[in-house]
Order: C-alpha cells, then sequence, then structure tokens
C-alpha cells in the first residue's frame, strides 16, 4: 500500500514510529508494541534507521541497520500493517544506497522515509561518506532516477533544522526536496501547535502541495522530554514546562500531563484538516494508545 494513497483516502491516518532495539528481548518487546497498537488500525508505522549518530561500534550498528530492513518485512507479513523503512545517506556511499535500495526492492516494499541522518553526538556536524551523498534531496533523486517505484517521504521542520541558518532558506531546501519527487512529508516532534500553524502558511506560500503530517511525541519521562528538545530543537512552552516540573518525581503525573497535552494538539491539528498524526512511540504502547482512543472516541461524539 502506498502511504500517499491512504493519506488522500479522507479519513485521518494515524501512523506510529519504532526505532530497532538493541537487544533480541526488545525486538520481542517491540512486536509486543506493535500487537497492542493494532487494535487502532494504523495507516502504516515506519521504523527508524540507525546512523553515525551514537558512539556505538561499526558492526552494531551495521547490525541495526539490517534490523530495520528486516523488522519492516516481518511485520508486513505478521501483522497486515504496512511499515515503511527509514534510509539515511548517513556512512552509505552511493553504491551501498543502491544496494539497499534494491533490497528494499525485492521485499516488496512500497514506502521509504529518505533522510539525510543525524550528525554524531558530541559535535563535529554531518559528515558525507566517501562516494555518498551530503543531503537527502540527493537521495530522492538517486530513488527517482533509478525508477524505484516507491511512495517517498522525507522530514520537515517546524521550528527549522538545527542547522539551517534561518527559516526561509530550510524552506527552500524543503521546496527542493519535494521537486525532487518526495510525494509526503512528515514533521519533526513540536509541542506548540501555534508554530505548525505559522509554519504550515509558509510551506503551502512557497507552492508546496504534498501532504504534510505532523509528527507527535507523547510525553512519558520530563527528563527524556528534555533532553529531546534540546537535541531536536523543538520548543518547550513554558507553561507545560511547568506543569511538568510541578510533578516531581511523580511519574504516573507527568505521563498523565502528556497524554493530555497531546491530546489536545492531536483534535486542534485534526479540526484543522490534517491528514494524519505521525505518533514518535519511543516503542512504548500506552500513551499513544490511550491519546488515539480519546481522540477517536471525540471524534465519534461529533
Amino acid at each position: 500500500m502506498r502511504i500517499i494513497d491512504r493519506l488522500q483516502a479522507g479519513e485521518p491516518c494515524f501512523s506510529f514510529e519504532f526505532f530497532p532495539p538493541h537487544t533480541e528481548q526488545g525486538v520481542d518487546s517491540l512486536f509486543g508494541t506493535v500487537v497492542e497498537l493494532a487494535p487502532l488500525n494504523p495507516g502504516y508505522v515506519s521504523c527508524t534507521y540507525p546512523g553515525s549518530a551514537t558512539p556505538t561500534p561499526d558492526t552494531e550498528i551495521a547490525r541495526r541497520r539490517k534490523l530495520t530492513i528486516d523488522l519492516t518485512r516481518r511485520i508486513r507479513d505478521e501483522s497486515g500493517i504496512e511499515a515503511m523503512a527509514h534510509l539515511t545517506c548517513s556512512a552509505h556511499s552511493r553504491d551501498e544506497l543502491i544496494h539497499i535500495l534494491d533490497r528494499l526492492a525485492e521485499d516488496g516494499a512500497d514506502n521509504v522515509l529518505a533522510l539525510r541522518g543525524d550528525p554524531p553526538q558530541g559535535g563535529g556536524g554531518f559528515v558525507q561518506a566517501e562516494g555518498g551523498f551530503a543531503h537527502g534531496v540527493e537521495l530522492i533523486q538517486l530513488i527517482r532516477e533509478r525508477g524505484y517505484p516507491f511512495c517517498v517521504g522525507a522530514a520537515c521542520y517546524p521550528e527549522k533544522h538545527q542547522e539551517a541558518p534561518d527559516a526561509d532558506l530550510d524552506l527552500q531546501h524543503l521546496k527542493a526536496k519535494v521537486d525532487a519527487g518526495a510525494d509526503f512529508l512528515i514533521s519533526q516532534l513540536f509541542f506548540d501547535n501555534g508554530r505548525w500553524f505559522d509554519f504550515m502558511a509558509h510551506v503551502r506560500a512557497a507552492g508546496i502541495t504534498v501532504p504534510v503530517i505532523p509528527g507527535l511525541m507523547p510525553i512519558i519521562n520530563r527528563e527524556g522530554i528534555i533532553r529531546m528538545t534540546e537535541l531536536s530543537g523543538a520548543h518547550l512552552p513554558e507553561g507545560l514546562r511547568r506543569e511538568l516540573d510541578g510533578h516531581g518525581d511523580d511519574a504516573e503525573a507527568v505521563v498523565q500531563t502528556g497524554i493530555a497535552h497531546t491530546t489536545a494538539q492531536a483534535l486542534e491539528l485534526l479540526e484543522s484538516g490534517v491528514p494524519g498524526i505521525h505518533f514518535y512511540t519511543l516503542n512504548k504502547s500506552r500513551a499513544t494508545r490511550e491519546i488515539v482512543s480519546a481522540v477517536r472516541g471525540h471524534q465519534g461524539q461529533r
């Protein structure tokens, strides 16, 4: 199933993002999460692709990259849910990327999320692999030039990419990805819908007409979400930050605050007409399950 077709079907499309676990026990746990979320009838799920952003041994990175491809196929085969692999330029030559794309096509994949990849943690900036690409747009161009049948997704940044000097240049880069052949866009996480609406006004004014899916991350841990906002550049509203701080060591109160905030975000976004919502699950099901159930319950009462 091509994701663009699902997004254009008329009904809001909920989707979930997972990451490849470090252990076999983690893989089993992930499939438990997939099973728990399956009754929500997601339009698709996606699986991230490990880059060079962490100080992990090369053999372990290679194992987890292969796991991304294997997981997406297994999810499709065993659950019947459409699964999309992320693919990054990070640490790959052009020929290596072609080999991976060939594998995805042989596995029957219909969709791929084409990304540049994150720079290594600790500074230094993104490092282009020898014979590889420096930008996600080049990966999209490769997919189109070689005639792969994939529906291609790309990333967008409501609060601009951290490496972009300004929002205007970031928007130009986004337009280039769409012009190169991206069929739809998934946003970086954000917590302030006002910033999303401002971003979308500029996106449409730039002539970008493809579906744009907001990405939301339910807050399940105070320290974790603060760290995530520092890494991503996402703004955490002051009121929400104060509420989280006020819970102290009450982990359940933090989760409930996160569920309430993301549910309110999702309802407002859906009311504005977004084609769907992409949830960054962190391989957990509870918060996402409660949010989607609450949203669907609200919609059913209308």
